[in-house]
């Protein structure tokens, strides 16, 4: 514990010097510097003495931030996959349909209407499967596809909508 002690007080501040000039912000490099004495607690029968403990700290140190670069690298690429399959989902969803009538019509459905409705149609689910993720019985699945499908229907065969977006001539 002593020794630990006698490592950390004599080289934290050079440690975090080193971190703060290679890090993206100071919450990163105190992150870093805690990583760097948490490997050296750890490993506190192994780390050398005097000067070469103050420099098998700076080698720790740097493997840390090595490990956060990865990271980094590795969290920046999976974000831009995600983005770009995004982008990709909502192009396709967009020009999936036309949404004049319909999302006028959906708009007029209650809340849990509509979401029944899209997870038939958009998400192509079964009434079994809605059940699932609406945490009700299948029956009770059905029943609400149902009449929220014939509550839908209603509303698009609404004159004022219908000769508005173009559906009759």
């Amino acid at each position: 514990m002593e020794r630990f002690e006698t490592l950390f007080v004599t080289n934290r501040l050079d440690i975090l010097k080193y971190l703060v000039r290679r890090c993206v912000d100071t919450d990163e490099a105190a992150d870093a510097l805690a990583e760097t004495f948490i490997v050296a607690w750890r490993r506190i029968d192994v780390v050398p003495d005097g000067l070469e403990g103050r420099l098998w700290l700076f080698g720790v140190a740097r493997n840390v931030l090595f490990k956060l670069y990865k990271k980094r690298q590795l969290s920046t690429a999976i974000n831009e996959r995600l983005a770009t399959e995004l982008r990709s989902v909502v192009t396709t969803s967009r020009n999936d349909w036309d949404g004049g009538a319909v999302d006028t019509a959906l708009s007029q459905l209650s809340k849990s209407d509509r979401e029944i409705v899209e997870l038939s149609a958009w998400e192509e689910l079964a009434p079994g499967e809605i059940a699932i993720v609406l945490g009700i019985s299948p029956n009770a699945a059905r029943v609400r596809l149902h009449r929220a499908r014939h509550r839908l229907a209603e509303i698009l065969l609404q004159p004022e909508l219908r000769t508005r977006d173009g559906l009759l001539p």
